[in-house]
């Protein structure tokens, strides 16, 4: 009888004989459990994000690499170490088959890269990784600002004040070697969640956030619903799986808010002195302002946790992508995986997610 009072039916099994510290034991297995060993289910192709190329011996984490204790647990939230970072910044250019080039050529970087004379430092910032917060910060190092903005004006920064720091004009003021002995940064972000704030920041209906692209918006409910009445999509929004699916259709966009991260990095042509991982950008800012000597600060998280594994881009990240199905989690993957290997960065269903893979060694 089971514990329902239900009588117990009995199906069909194999037995499977198991020599364990030289004592044997029978098991009994149901015919499924016997096809499972012979031919165990395949995980996700996205379940794995750290890609290595074909010679690498580096080791592939996966999500069901779990954290044993808590004082292990606590390892995950120190940042990589910066020589970390430019070896995984080294082997994802070995992915695309280039190298550095030597010296960096920062002259003909893009219109993301900032070149602050004052404080002698150079910034690519890259849309949906925290990209004006930085800005802000060292327009107030370089003395374009005299005080800190409010959080809530801090998109004021990418006008007149960033604008003429823009490569393409500094370029014309500067010779090649001022810009190769500056100190040059970046931050990069896991591409999941930038994914997610991209969305929630651009695309959605969140009152204090979204719908700053309501053309491209509408577009999206467009092309995806096939709705052509413009009255009807006046009120229209994408849903993130919409977005999703229109981001595999258009391999990524042309647009920098939503496309691969290495798109807007001026690799290979330049090098960069330091690498943060958003995820860590609160200890790893301090580095930064020490390098170029000055006692500025990042406005702060809009999000209340300081842990990244529990603020909202993570979270959502996790219910969203959970939803959507797993051909098109598969081609997301593809798409930016370049990105995932910038940081060997982890899938969001790892249990340490959204952060970087470089304590998984330590993890196991």
């Amino acid at each position: 009888m089971t514990e329902d009072g239900e009588p117990v039916k009995f199906k069909k099994r194999n037995i499977l004989l198991v020599v364990l510290a030289g004592s044997a034991v029978l098991v009994l297995l149901f015919p499924d459990q016997v096809k499972a060993l012979i031919n165990p289910p395949i995980k996700d192709t996205a379940t794995s994000v750290k890609i290595s190329s074909p010679n690498s011996t580096d080791h592939v984490a996966s999500p069901d690499e779990t954290v044993s204790n808590d004082s292990a647990r606590d390892k995950v939230l120190e940042p990589p170490s910066q020589e970390w970072a430019q070896r995984q910044f080294k082997r994802t250019l070995s992915l695309m088959d280039r190298k550095y080039s030597r010296p960096s050529l920062w002259q003909e970087c893009g219109g993301k890269t900032y070149y602050f004379h004052n404080i002698k430092a150079l910034f690519t910032g890259i849309p949906k990784t925290g990209c004006s917060n930085w800005i802000e910060a060292l327009l107030r190092a370089n003395g374009d600002l005299e005080r800190q903005l409010d959080p809530t004006m801090v998109k004021k920064v990418h006008g007149h004040m960033s604008n003429i720091h823009r490569m393409p004009k500094m370029a014309h003021h500067y010779n090649a070697s001022t810009f190769q002995k500056a100190f040059s940064f970046t931050v990069v972000r896991n591409p999941w969640t930038r994914m997610v704030s991209g969305y929630r920041d651009k695309l959605s209906n969140e009152k204090t956030q979204g719908g700053d692209f309501r053309a491209i918006g509408r577009g999206i409910v467009k092309e995806m619903r096939n709705i052509t009445n413009k009255t009807e999509l006046a009120g229209l929004y994408p849903t993130f799986t919409e977005y999703a699916k229109w981001l595999v259709k258009h391999h990524g966009t042309g647009n920098p808010h939503f496309h691969q991260q290495y798109r807007t990095l001026c690799i290979p042509k330049a090098k960069y002195d330091f690498i943060v991982p958003l995820e860590y950008a609160g200890p790893l800012s301090q580095e930064v302002w020490r390098r170029i000597n000055t006692s500025t600060s990042l406005l702060g998280s809009y999000d209340k946790s300081s842990d990244p594994r529990l603020q909202k881009s993570a979270l959502y990240a996790k219910e969203w992508f959970a939803e959507i199905d797993q051909t098109t989690i598969d081609t997301l993957y593809r798409i930016f995986r370049l990105d995932f290997a910038l940081m060997s960065y982890s899938n969001f269903t790892h249990p340490d997610f959204p952060l970087p893979l470089h304590n998984s060694k330590r993890l196991k």
